[in-house]
């Protein structure tokens, strides 16, 4: 399923990406000689109407190629690239980017559709507890309020960390809230107190005894739960929809924020000689995310396809030949070194360009093969 699911994301990130650099040209009245899915040669294609709609050997990628693009031409001027200004040009070069942008949003706001919009609330709540850790065997559950602990009041996060902090190697007492009481008089009796992790009633309020660890598994935690001070609401659907929205733009910007920043980071690394770093992940790379993030659900697959088109967005930006950021610098520069240097420029600044890509791309996919597969 894993491949099937990989294929799904590719088309979806590159139609719509491409979709969006066709529709504008279309809608600028710029004849489309083709829309290819993958990177040539050409293994297939068919011809509807003006335009070639093809599929090619690398499918890593895609294009839209538009009449006059590469140079001016004489026949149907007024419907080739080259002849229109500035403005409507780079209007269809910033099309994908848009385009995969709000893909994200959508891909978002559907999350949070099903999932109920995060707020914020005046308590600590356990959202997930470690297999075999101090708070599974104490009985903690998803779901519970932490009140008290060592009869301190949590109102925060930072409250029960810190409290966590000061008792490494030592038991703490922690006062929980539950829907489901077990120590309620209708409900279940405590059972046997457990070496140092244990639950049992005092008052009727549910207490927690579990052990503080100072050197946990890697990932756990001292005492092995994770807490938020957020909460899942659901709303009616006239209600629903836009808080879902509003919240999916606020994810999208803050993973364009998250992609600059590394994006930055990567290329410091690669231009000052370090080489690739192994935190990038090419094709295999990213089949092998699609694979894990799919045993999580259809929804976090979903999620997992947002932020993959907001990074796409984002690379696309990049004021490298052959890139859509790369594309957009020649126009502007247009002006300066007039219209036909520009375009033999930048004809054979987009071969180049192209051919580092794919080299750079070859390059993260040895990378990849050299990543243990967990």
């Amino acid at each position: 399923m894993t491949a099937l699911y990989f294929f799904l994301i590719l088309s979806l990130l590159i139609l719509v990406h491409e979709g969006g650099h066709f529709l504008s040209a279309k809608k600028a009245g710029i004849k489309v000689e083709e829309f290819g899915f993958g990177i040539p040669p050409r293994i297939w294609g068919k011809k509807i109407g003006e335009t070639i709609y093809s599929i090619n050997l690398l499918p890593f990628g895609g294009f839209v190629r538009l009449w006059g693009e590469e140079s001016q031409v004489k026949k149907d001027r007024k419907n080739s690239f080259s002849a229109k200004g500035k403005k409507t040009r780079i209007g269809i070069l910033l099309a994908g980017v848009v385009m995969n942008f709000l893909l994200g949003i959508v891909l978002f706001g559907l999350v949070y559709s099903f999932l109920g919009i995060p707020e914020k609330i005046d308590k600590v709540l356990v959202v997930a507890v470690m297999p075999d850790s101090p708070a599974e065997k104490s009985g903690l559950k998803e779901n519970d309020q932490i009140i008290l602990a060592n009869d301190q009041q949590i109102n925060s996060n930072e409250d029960f960390i810190n409290l966590v902090n000061e008792n490494l190697d030592k038991t703490i007492i922690l006062t929980i809230d539950r829907d489901l009481n077990p120590c309620q008089d209708n409900q279940e009796r405590k059972p046997e107190l457990r070496e140092e992790n244990f639950w049992f009633c005092q008052d009727n309020q549910l207490m927690v005894q579990l052990a503080v660890r100072s050197n946990p598994p890697k990932g756990e935690g001292a005492t092995g739960v994770i807490i938020s001070q957020t909460q899942n609401r659901f709303y009616p659907f006239y209600k629903m929809i836009p808080k879902a929205i509003y919240n999916g733009v606020q994810e999208a910007f803050f993973w364009t924020k998250q992609m600059a920043v590394v994006l930055v980071q990567i290329l410091v690394k690669i231009f000052s000689g370090q080489g690739i770093s192994e935190e990038i992940a090419g094709p295999i790379g990213i089949y092998q995310a699609t694979g894990e993030v799919s045993r999580s659900g259809f929804l976090a697959l979903v999620h997992f396809t947002g932020i993959l088109s907001i990074n796409l967005a984002i690379f696309n930006l990049i004021p490298f030949p052959a890139l859509d950021g790369g594309r957009v610098v020649f126009v502007l520069a247009e002006k300066l070194i007039g219209q036909e240097k520009r375009e033999k420029i930048e004809s054979w600044a987009n071969q180049i360009g192209m051919i580092l890509l794919i080299g750079l791309l070859v390059l993260i996919t040895i990378n990849d093969l050299k990543r243990p597969i967990g």
